[in-house]
């Protein structure tokens, strides 16, 4: 039994005893194909059905519990409590996404806090590997898809922030307060990845700094939008997923790493899934925006940013010996080749 299996074995009993004390009036109730998914970099993630019975009639729910492991990626700024918020926020929207049940503080429990949200139907193919490319070409050709991705992108960013009581993310002073709190977040992420001196980050930094573009409308943001964080039932996009980014903010935000070459792979297609001219002309008649490229490639530059923090970050805690999954060892391999990127974006 290798240690996935045997955390999940564990876990099992202590799930069932939490969920029978959610639910009193639940009888007979039994987990079954409970799975712990390797998905993600900041979470653990647990999917199971869950069998009882109420009153005599049989019941079944398919649930979600993501634990906070305390050694997350993004350290502090990845906080499940928020998360299990801004979900609860966006249940009465038009934006589809996991309902959520519950959120725990207590490390009695569980050993850490951790959130029960519903396990939505689809899939999340990977774009980064053969079979997940194949299902994204084969879903465009389609066609029905890629006009999902695009109008969900658009929900999001029109949906009504304010009456959904997002407030609470932070609402940016006009100008350039939102891409001032972007820039010291991710500054943030790296001084405490106590890098080495990388002088291109640098230049990066200084050159984000002297080029801020003010914002002309504040949307609400999810940060990471692209296929592999979507799930997919049927051709069409059945729930937005990982809410660990999201702000309010700049919506060319969110399309710049829709348009960003290093969201897919080997094609021209955008994300793997949409073709460039259907996408812009989807997503403007949807939400009334003018898609901003100018705009657009410096948000890609940002992302430069904030993925050498991501993987910072990411191989500090592997090697500090906070984090034994092998993956983040990995990605000090993915500085230098973003660095080397942002280099000749920056005319070097």
């Amino acid at each position: 039994m290798n240690k996935t299996t045997d955390d999940t074995a564990a876990l099992e009993p202590r799930i069932h005893d939490y969920l029978k004390h959610r639910l009193p009036q639940a009888n007979d109730l039994e987990l079954r194909d409970v799975q712990r998914i390797a998905v993600g970099w900041s979470h653990e993630t647990w999917l199971f059905d869950l069998h009882y019975s109420e009153e005599g009639r049989p019941k079944h729910l398919g649930l979600c519990l993501r634990r906070d492991p305390g050694n997350a990626l993004l350290r502090h700024l990845s906080d499940l409590e928020q998360q299990f918020r801004v979900l609860k926020c966006l249940e009465q929207t038009p934006l589809p996404t996991p309902k959520p049940y519950w959120f725990e503080h207590d490390v009695a429990i569980l050993d850490a806090p951790f959130l029960v949200m519903e396990k939505v139907p689809g899939a999340c193919p990977s774009p980064w590997g053969r079979e997940g490319r194949a299902f994204y070409a084969a879903a465009a050709t389609r066609g029905q898809l890629p006009a999902s991705f695009t109008a969900t992108l658009a929900t999001l960013h029109t949906l009504d922030w304010r009456a959904a009581g997002l407030d609470f993310l932070g609402v940016p002073a006009p100008g350039t307060d939102f891409v001032r709190r972007e820039i010291a977040k991710w500054r943030e992420l790296i001084a405490l990845s106590t890098p080495k001196p990388e002088p291109i980050l640098t230049d990066l930094i200084c050159w984000l700094e002297d080029n801020m573009p003010a914002t002309e409308r504040v949307t609400l943001v999810h940060g990471a939008y692209r296929t592999g964080n979507l799930l997919i039932h049927g051709d069409r996009i059945s729930a937005v997923l990982d809410w660990e980014l999201q702000v309010l903010g700049d919506p060319m935000y969110d399309v710049a790493y829709v348009l960003s070459d290093l969201n897919r792979e080997g094609t021209p297609l955008l994300s793997n899934l949409v073709e460039r001219d259907a996408f812009f002309r989807t997503y403007e008649a949807a939400t009334g925006f003018v898609i901003d490229e100018a705009r657009c490639r410096y948000y890609n530059a940002l992302y430069a940013m904030r993925s050498v923090a991501f993987w910072m970050s990411a191989s500090g805690l592997y090697a500090s010996g906070r984090s034994n999954d092998i993956r983040l060892a990995r990605t000090a391999w993915s500085v230098p080749v973003v660095l080397e990127r942002a280099a000749r974006d920056l005319g070097y």
